[in-house]
């Protein structure tokens, strides 16, 4: 069943068609391989030379939603990173979720004093005598790379609230950017050589962003499908980015409005979500 032929990738590279990256992912959202070749034999017949991969996904998450929805919201975990709006501070939020489902005390946005001026620093998880200072680089755009300038100008930051910490008795601070794209190589080679811990959607090979999604079993809002654009970006400015929030009753649903019949949708699709450790995206 499998073909030869080109995609186009978020950055604008062509790479070939990999089916089997594909069924993995169709396997991650938690369909069986009955669906997952029904699926690929519906989309082997709309594939050519040069299709993008957001085509494919977009094909793909299709089928699985007239199928099962909670499938179809598993597999656009990837795309739900994207739609946290502009500000990135729903990315922040988010990502001090998945530190806290690791047993982290956690804080977001916070004004630190470094040795020679204060920082504002995205997120700080501490557990024991770990402490670490997480920068959130979120891009609203696939394809788009931190560079090796995001890892340089925060060293410096990071290395001023050490030296502070050092000189006040606290515990040393691990330094790490975490961002739902990726990274160059150059960013990634500075980062490893001055010992800061760069987290990317699929970097590092052990301890990706994915892969601690996976672990923690949070979804966000983004995912579920019977909501609306405007009702997502409603609950993000409301400070609530896990689907688990509207898996119960709630203020959510006073805030957004809702009938009884859509209440219970949308409880139903972030209850099943939730069910099982299953996530990923194209």
């Amino acid at each position: 069943m499998s073909q030869s032929f080109q995609v186009l990738k978020a950055s604008g590279d062509l790479e070939p068609f990999n089916e089997e990256k594909l069924r993995k992912s169709l396997r991650r959202s938690g369909a069986d391989e009955v669906l997952i070749n029904q699926i690929i034999q519906e989309l082997s017949e709309q594939w050519h030379e040069g299709i993008s991969t957001k085509a494919i996904f977009k094909k793909a998450f299709k089928m699985l939603k007239r199928r099962s929805r909670p499938y179809a919201a598993r597999y656009t975990l990837k795309q739900a990173m994207f739609d946290f709006g502009p500000s990135g501070f729903p990315f922040e939020d988010y990502i001090a979720e998945v530190m806290k489902s690791q047993g982290y005390k956690v804080d977001t946005r916070v004004i630190l004093a470094g040795a020679c001026v204060q920082h504002e620093v995205d997120v700080v998880a501490e557990k024991k005598d770990r402490l670490i200072w997480i920068e959130c680089k979120y891009h609203p755009i696939p394809g788009s790379v931190s560079n090796v300038k995001v890892p340089l100008y925060v060293h410096s930051r990071f290395r001023d609230l050490d030296q502070y910490q050092n000189g006040n008795g606290g515990p040393r601070g691990e330094g790490w950017i975490v961002t739902n794209t990726r990274f160059s190589d150059d960013a990634m080679t500075y980062g490893r050589c001055v010992g800061i811990r760069l987290v990317g959607w699929n970097y590092p090979h052990s301890g990706s962003l994915r892969e601690m999604v996976d672990r923690a079993n949070l979804h966000p809002v983004t995912c579920l499908t019977y909501l609306t654009r405007q009702e997502k970006n409603k609950l993000l400015e409301n400070g609530i980015v896990l689907s688990s929030t509207l898996s119960r009753p709630g203020g959510w649903s006073d805030l957004l409005h809702l009938s009884p019949e859509r209440r219970n949708k949308i409880m139903d699709e972030a209850k099943t979500l939730c069910e099982a450790p299953y996530s990923v995206g194209l």
